[in-house]
C-alpha cells in the first residue's frame, strides 16, 4: 500500500509560504544576485536575533557549519572532540574532515542525550571540543557540560540542526556554548528550499574566521589571507529561510501540540515507550520517537499499512563501516545501541492533523500487539 500519511510533509510549508518567496526570487533572478546580498545579510540578523546571539554567518549546509565552527577553534589533526553515539554521522564527520578524531560517549536512558558523567571521563591532553547534540528538538544538558568544559579549558560546540527554537534552563539552543552550528537541510524545524547552514557565535573573533574561511579565506576579493573553503549560503535560500523563520514559533507550537496529542493517544498502549523531555526544557519536537521491541517488523508494518515511519538513527555512528578504524566495538555504549534496535520515528510535522495522528496510533497499537 502507499503511504497515506506521510512522515514529513514539507510541501505544506512550502505552499504557506509561496506569495512571499516566489516574487523574491524572481526579483534575485532577474538581477542576477545569487551569492550573499541584502537577503541573505537580513536572515543572518534576524535569526541573530531570533537565538539571541551576536553573529550568525549563513553557510552551504550544517556539516560545513560544524566543520567551520570546529577550525574556529583552531582544532587541528590528531586532537580530538567529545560527542554522543547517538547522533547523525555528520557531526562526525565535520571534525574527521580537519583531521581530528570523534570521541564517542554513551546517553543517558531517559532522554537519549549525551552523558554529562560519560564526557567528564573521556577527556584526555587531546580534547579541543565537546560537542553536545540537541537531539531530536530538545536541547542536550549544556548547562552540566559547561564547567566541566571550563574547568579543562576546552570550548563547547553546540550541533543545533535539530533545534530551531528550542530552548532550556540555560537559554536557547545555538546560544549556550561557545560556537554552534546548525541545519536548514529541508526537513529541519526551519528548513530552506535545499542544502543551507548557520554558525552561531557571540564572538566576533570566531565569526570573522568562518566568515573569511566560508569565502575561500578572503575578506577582500583576490585576497586570501588563509586557505580557505566554498561555503558561502545561496542567497535564493534566503528567502525562503526569512519567510519560515517568521513563522517558526507557530509551526513549533503546532508541533509540541501534536506531541502532546501523541502522548495521549499512545500513553496506555502496552509495548509502546513515548519520549521524555528533559526538565527545563521547552522541545521543539523535531522527531517524534517512541520505543518498540522487534522494532523492524513495526516499521515494515506501519509502512505497509499507509503510515510513514522512519529510524533516527538505525546504527550509532561508532558501529558504522565508516569508523570501523577507531576500533570501537559493541558493547561499549550499551544505551546508544539498545536504543538503536527499539527507536522508531512517527509522522511529524506542523500541518499534522488530529485525524491523521489519531490513524498512526491506532496502527501503532495494532502492529505492537501482534
Amino acid at each position: 500500500m502507499s503511504v497515506q500519511i506521510p512522515f514529513l510533509d514539507i510541501a505544506s510549508q512550502q505552499a504557506e509560504i509561496a506569495d512571499e518567496v516566489l516574487p523574491v526570487w524572481q526579483r534575485q533572478f532577474l538581477s542576477a544576485g545569487f551569492i550573499g546580498g541584502a537577503e541573505v545579510t537580513a536572515f543572518e540578523e534576524e535569526y541573530a536575533a531570533y537565538i539571541g546571539v551576536d553573529h550568525v554567518i549563513g553557510v552551504s549546509n550544517g556539516t560545513d557549519a560544524l566543520e567551520l565552527a570546529f577550525r574556529a577553534l583552531g582544532t587541528e589533526a590528531g586532537d580530538e572532540v567529545i560527542m554522543p553515539a547517538n547522533t547523525f554521522i555528520a557531526t562526525a564527520e565535520a571534525v574527521s574532515r580537519i583531521g581530528a578524531v570523534p570521541v564517542f560517549v554513551d546517553v543517558d536512558a531517559e532522554h537519549l542525550l549525551i552523558d554529562p558523567d560519560a564526557v567528564e571521563a573521556a577527556i584526555t591532553p587531546r580534547t579541543r571540543a565537546i560537542a553536545p547534540v540537541h537531539l531530536y528538538g530538545q536541547t542536550a544538558p549544556v548547562e552540566r557540560i559547561l564547567p566541566i568544559a571550563d574547568a579543562h579549558g576546552i570550548a563547547v560546540v553546540e550541533d543545533a540542526a535539530q533545534s530551531q527554537g528550542a530552548t532550556s534552563s540555560a537559554g536557547r539552543a545555538g546560544a549556550l556554548g561557545r560556537v554552534a552550528g546548525t541545519s536548514f537541510y529541508p526537513g529541519k524545524n526551519l528548513g530552506a528550499a535545499g542544502d543551507a547552514g548557520a554558525v552561531m557565535t557571540d564572538d566576533a573573533e570566531i565569526a570573522a574566521f568562518v566568515r573569511n574561511v566560508a569565502a575561500h579565506g578572503s575578506s577582500v576579493k583576490y585576497v586570501h589571507d588563509r586557505i580557505g573553503m566554498n561555503a558561502r549560503l545561496d542567497a535564493v535560500q534566503a528567502p525562503v529561510l526569512r519567510a519560515k523563520l517568521r513563522r517558526l514559533d507557530g509551526w513549533n507550537a503546532a508541533r509540541r501540540a501534536a506531541a502532546a496529542r501523541y502522548g495521549e493517544l499512545l500513553g496506555d498502549v502496552d509495548g509502546v515507550r513515548t519520549p521524555v523531555v528533559r526538565p527545563g526544557n521547552e522541545d521543539v519536537w523535531h522527531l517524534y520517537v517512541v520505543q518498540v521491541d522487534d522494532r523492524d517488523r513495526v516499521l515494515a508494518e506501519m509502512n505497509a499499512a499507509g503510515v510513514g515511519v522512519a529510524i533516527h538513527y538505525p546504527t550509532p555512528v561508532h558501529l558504522t563501516e565508516a569508523y570501523a578504524g577507531l576500533g570501537y566495538r559493541r558493547g561499549q555504549f550499551p544505551v546508544a545501541e539498545a536504543a538503536a534496535d527499539r527507536i522508531l520515528s512517527l509522522p511529524m510535522f506542523p500541518h499534522l492533523t488530529g485525524e491523521q495522528q489519531e490513524r498512526v496510533a491506532q496502527e501503532l497499537a495494532r502492529v505492537v500487539r501482534r
